[in-house]
């Protein structure tokens, strides 16, 4: 029995540490979930909408704090029992998204590794059932080290998934998993393998107001896309730095391109008030939000290559 507990106890801690990770290096992709789940169409708790980020973090951070709590044994009881209400609440979620065909991806190791909701909802039950056969024998959790010791690596990995937080947020994901991610080309991301697999990139485009530009801007040398994919969410004080950038861009012969979601009214006021010289293109927001965690973020291509991506904080970064 004892080597039951111990196994299940090492499955269920790095199980977390490893889910929280890879949501822990693209907070936003979990931001952007949460807003699914309380949009109208799922869960209707839209007043939750707004703090979708920060509970996000609180999920990601726990993850992560409550697996390394449960591998070193600290304070055992307190840990098992907020394993048992976060298990509790994602098998909800994920039976929720299965039953009703709701949300066809949980989110639950982010952009890492993809689960049917069905497949999902079973990995939570398997885990419901180790965390609570855990707690009915938690009394042979022991501390793997002193109890100051022990305390001490927790607070550290609290500390650390704080410091990755802040960073991620104010730059952009440690780790990409998506297929957007540099050095990835966004042509062969949309050609389909003959291997009954949609695409990973299949809801691309760049349309002005009469066509579609995309195949036309993945041909070209050098490009500068200023993703933006929200307007009326964007960070306004960044567009002083995005002129002065894309007015660089083009003298050293990049063609450039803004690219939104949002209304023609607000684009052009927003060209009007910051002098953008570039067309702002058509792309649907989803697919802006999934080619870059920033409003605005830049994107440079070569040939339909992502060459380099910023954060707007990070424009001075940018090597044209």
């Amino acid at each position: 029995m004892k080597i039951l507990i111990q196994l299940a106890r090492i499955i269920v801690g790095t199980l977390f540490i490893f889910s929280g990770f890879v949501k822990l290096v693209d907070p936003i992709g979990s931001q952007y979930k949460f807003e699914e789940y309380f949009s109208e169409g799922v869960l209707n708790l839209e007043f939750l909408i707004p703090y979708a980020l920060p509970f996000a973090i609180f999920l990601i951070i726990a993850e992560i704090v409550l697996g390394v709590a449960l591998l070193v044994g600290w304070k055992a009881k307190f840990t098992i029992n907020s394993l048992k209400l976060m298990i509790v609440f994602f098998l909800f979620l994920t039976w929720y998204s299965a039953y009703f065909n709701k949300v066809t991806d949980c989110g639950c190791f982010g952009d890492a590794i993809k689960l049917t909701p069905w497949q999902t909802f079973s990995k939570d039950v398997i885990l419901t059932f180790l965390i609570f056969f855990i707690g009915k024998y938690k009394t042979h959790i022991k501390p793997i080290l002193s109890k100051n010791n022990n305390g001490l690596i927790v607070f550290i990995s609290l500390g650390i998934s704080s410091i990755i937080t802040w960073y991620v947020l104010t730059n952009l994901p440690i780790i990409d998993f998506r297929p957007y991610a540099i050095g990835n080309n966004i042509p062969d991301g949309m050609t389909y393998k003959n291997d009954g697999k949609i695409p990973p990139i299949h809801d691309f485009f760049l349309e002005d107001a009469q066509n579609d530009l995309a195949p036309e801007i993945l041909k070209m040398d050098k490009v500068l896309l200023i993703i933006m994919p929200s307007l009326e969410k964007s960070e306004f004080s960044a567009f002083p730095d995005i002129k002065n950038l894309a007015d660089n861009a083009k003298r050293n012969g990049y063609s450039v391109y803004g690219v939104s979601a949002s209304f023609s009214e607000i684009i052009t006021l927003t060209q009007k008030r910051y002098e953008l010289d570039f067309e702002v293109l058509f792309c649907d927001e989803t697919t802006l939000k999934t080619m870059i965690r920033a409003n605005p973020g830049i994107i440079i291509l070569n040939k339909g290559t992502i060459v380099d991506k910023k954060n707007w904080r990070n424009i001075n970064k940018l090597a044209l």
